[in-house]
């Protein structure tokens, strides 16, 4: 199990470097331009998928009052980047750190509503990398209904044809 999490955490980092590249090449306009889908725009799209990976990572390392940053960020694209970043880095060190009895285990951690929830760590991976792929795939079409079109696939079979050259 901690090897096939390990995995998924890899190719999280590889997808999530792929829109990084791509939003970096986008003007300010076409961040923050409003286009209909789950959130906002481009950047409330990017803020929601870097601040989710980084409440739940905060919740596995049990901090006491973890934060969830698209609530109150104001920052750049350039500290969003980076907060995005190191949170995909630092999932896939907490996963490579953990030990494989532990994936198992269930964890206490409250919910954006305050409700304390209970559940495996094995299964709040398995949620976090979904949630991150389904957001991306929303990218993808927000990205070219802001006229970007230098999109290639982030589907994990061009993951695992990338990787095996």
């Amino acid at each position: 199990m901690k090897n096939y999490f390990i995995e998924m955490a890899q190719f999280n980092i590889w997808a999530n470097n792929k829109f990084i590249s791509w939003v970096n090449q986008l003007t300010d306009e076409q961040f923050n331009q409003e286009i209909t889908s789950s959130f906002s725009s481009i950047q409330a799209t990017c803020l929601h998928i870097a601040a989710a990976e980084k409440i739940w990572l905060e919740r596995w390392q049990l901090v006491a009052n973890p934060e969830f940053i698209a609530t109150n960020f104001k920052g750049s694209k350039d500290e969003l980047i980076t907060i995005w970043q190191q949170a995909s880095a630092d999932i896939l060190f907490f996963i490579e750190t953990l030990n494989e009895e532990n994936f198992a285990d269930k964890f206490s951690f409250s919910r954006l509503n305050g409700d304390l929830f209970h559940m495996q760590y094995s299964k709040t991976f398995a949620h976090i990398f979904n949630h991150s792929t389904f957001h991306r795939g929303q990218l993808i079409t927000m990205l070219r209904q802001a006229k970007f079109t230098s999109i290639d696939s982030t589907d994990i079979l061009s993951y695992y044809r990338e990787i095996e050259k």
